[in-house]
């Protein structure tokens, strides 16, 4: 009996230092830590360094070295920003989207940024509301992205915007807010409604909020009548939910799906000991066990899967929501240009007509072709945010002395600044409501036209989108003293437009004679990039603003 139990003794004995061999090896520090630092975006880097301390206990071995893991929290567009420049102190890169990773792939700057090497996690971007105010949606609003569009459709006074207000993210600074607006984008092109997307992208530039957890919290602040909705990705709801139970929030889904927040991981170390460090911790994240704590989170795992922290009861639905076609990289940079040629500032001097025929009446209406014109103009103004610059001339003959046809009336400048003691915005209103028709007066229009396109060239603004807008009944040129000729100021817009310049003529038309001047007047505004039209009626006048505001976004190309 002793041989046997001999052996088994030395058996036991053997497998012992083997496995203490085993371990040794696969957790050898003896050279000392290999530091690897990981940023991520403040959304998920408290769930990241949970597991990177589980990591860290666990004392993984790379050549001899311990792998420390340090995980710190930064804003997605900075630390892209940072990598661009070369000044990131990153390792490994978690970004919460690989829509904005790929838009900083495809920038010369980026160029150099390896490939994600996978996912961490997921979050669809939903629409969101206050719990307190879900019910009062019903039948104004059905959770889509075409029911935001409509609601926040500034050319759309009489629709869903009347009942609900729509926050946004800045989608250069937030990916929520940036999947937010190409998921919108793709539902408007789907139903042809790119003109209100416009009018609602219009609108939402001027109600963004800094961060999600800002706009979740506004959304549970009472401010007025019109219920307050918002876009965020799922988490952050959950994560606002967690530590405001007080005020809670509900998730909204999209029909038509959505986009989400995929969380990439990119190793952008060139360490090859790092490298490797890299790699592993990347493998850890794949156990099931860092699963389950980006889970509890509020994230789900890269194929959908939710955890409890995302369950019916607590508001959410478990099921992988449906998924919008992802774009390419070519449609979020176009989106994101979009965006930023939409907000760029409003510089705009109009040219209303004040000849005789302007004090002829409209068929039909208890109003003149001059009140009509006036209540166009005082609808279009309505249309531009507060910081845009503003100037009015009108113009006739002989209208600011002999020879002179047009008459400066209130300078260009920002519609908040101060002109003879009143606001500019003020001083406007003023002026469409005293605006008389000269009863002698002729139509002066090229001589005015020349005059005011020379000035805003003089005064061009790199920052704005300069534009001339021309108010008139269509009769178009008619100056019995000659001045410049319909062929004359063709040939000087042609000579004078400056495609790295723009300056563009958007020149709208009311009344019978309109359409006999469409020709010239079409010619007028194509040589500048711009366009004309004849309103029918002055509700169409929010439509015509709105075509304008869409040539901004092609211009000078939106002809080419």
């Amino acid at each position: 009996m002793l041989v046997p139990l001999a052996g088994a003794v030395a058996l036991a004995v053997l497998l012992g230092v083997a496995a203490f061999v085993i371990f040794n090896r696969e957790h050898d520090c003896s050279a000392g830590k290999l530091p690897l630092r990981v940023v991520a975006t403040p959304d998920i880097q408290p769930a990241l360094n949970k597991v990177a301390t589980n990591y860290n206990k666990a004392m993984h071995s790379i050549d001899s070295k311990c792998v420390e893991v340090t995980v710190a929290r930064e804003g997605a567009a900075k630390t892209a920003n940072g990598l661009a420049a070369g000044k990131a102190n990153a390792d490994v890169w978690v970004a919460d989207s690989s829509l904005l990773v790929g838009n900083v792939r495809n920038s010369p700057a980026g160029a150099a940024l390896p490939q994600p090497a996978g996912s961490v996690a997921v979050s669809p971007v939903v629409l969101a509301t206050a719990k307190s105010s879900a019910a009062k949606l019903s039948g104004s609003l059905t959770p889509s992205w075409a029911g935001m569009i409509a609601a926040a459709n500034v050319a759309n006074p009489d629709g869903p915007g009347k009942k609900v207000r729509v926050l946004a993210l800045d989608p250069q600074k937030n990916s929520a807010g940036l999947a937010a607006l190409l998921a919108a984008a793709s539902s408007a092109k789907e139903a042809g409604q790119n003109k209100a997307l416009v009018g609602a992208l219009k609108e939402i530039s001027g109600q963004l909020a800094s961060d999600p957890s800002a706009l979740l919290a506004s959304l549970t602040v009472k401010s007025g009548s019109r219920v307050p909705v918002g876009v965020a990705s799922e988490q952050a709801v959950y994560a606002h939910n967690a530590k405001k139970p007080e005020a809670p929030v509900v998730a909204l889904y999209p029909k038509e799906g959505t986009l989400s927040l995929d969380y990439p991981l990119t190793i952008v170390t060139k360490d090859p000991g790092v490298q490797k460090a890299a790699a592993d911790f990347k493998q850890d994240l794949e156990t099931d066990s860092a699963r389950k704590t980006l889970r509890d989170a509020g994230f789900r795992s890269p194929d959908g899967k939710a955890g409890d922290a995302l369950s019916k009861e607590k508001g959410f639905v478990q099921a992988k929501p449906e998924a919008l076609p992802r774009p390419d990289a070519k449609t979020v940079a176009s989106m994101v240009q979009t965006w930023s040629r939409l907000n760029l500032g409003t510089r705009l001097l109009t040219l209303l007509d004040v000849s005789g025929t302007m004090g002829l009446p409209v068929p039909n209406t208890n109003m003149t072709r001059m009140q009509a014109i006036n209540k166009i103009a005082m609808e279009g103004l309505g249309l531009f945010p507060a910081d845009s610059e503003i100037g009015l001339w009108t113009f006739s003959t002989h209208l600011d002395g002999q020879g002179k046809d047009w008459k400066e009336l209130v300078s260009v400048g920002p519609l908040t600044e101060s002109t003879d003691g009143v606001l500019r915005k003020q001083a406007l209103v003023k002026e469409f409501g005293l605006i008389q028709a000269k009863p002698t007066g002729d139509t002066g229009l090229n001589d005015t036209i020349k005059a005011a396109y020379a000035e805003l060239t003089k005064t061009y603004q790199e920052d704005k989108i300069n534009t001339l807008l021309i108010l008139t009944d269509g009769a178009g040129n008619d100056d019995p003293d000659g001045g410049v000729t319909n062929a004359q100021i063709l040939q000087y817009l042609k000579k004078t437009y400056n495609p790295k310049r723009p300056i563009s003529i958007l020149l709208i038309a009311f009344g019978p004679e309109a359409e006999a001047g469409r020709k010239q007047m079409d010619a007028l505004a194509k040589t500048t990039g711009g366009e004309a039209y004849i309103a029918k009626d002055v509700l169409q006048v929010r439509d015509f603003f709105l075509q304008g505001m869409e040539r901004r976004l092609c211009a000078p190309d939106c002809d080419g």
